[in-house]
């Protein structure tokens, strides 16, 4: 199982994302996501957990998600 994490994209998807998360198998989406668009983008790429940061506000993520990957329990929460 091969994981990206990311966070802070602030609503902007970095075109060198996919180069990078090539091959991951789940991506974690440690907050302050700033657009859904982003969450679409990473999805085209593998699936995605994400949290809410101080920064958003979608009711469509929550402010903490465990998930359970490759046997491994993730907690996944964004800090202020």
């Amino acid at each position: 199982m091969i994981l990206g994490l990311i966070s802070d994209t602030h609503g902007h998807f970095d075109p060198c994302i996919p180069r990078l998360f090539a091959g991951v198998d789940h991506i974690l989406h440690a907050g302050d996501i700033g657009s859904a668009r982003v969450i679409q983008e990473l999805e085209a790429i593998a699936p995605v957990t994400a949290v809410l940061g101080n920064n958003d506000f979608d009711p469509a993520w929550r402010e903490t998600e465990v998930v359970t990957l490759g046997g491994w329990k993730f907690l996944v929460h964004h800090i202020v």
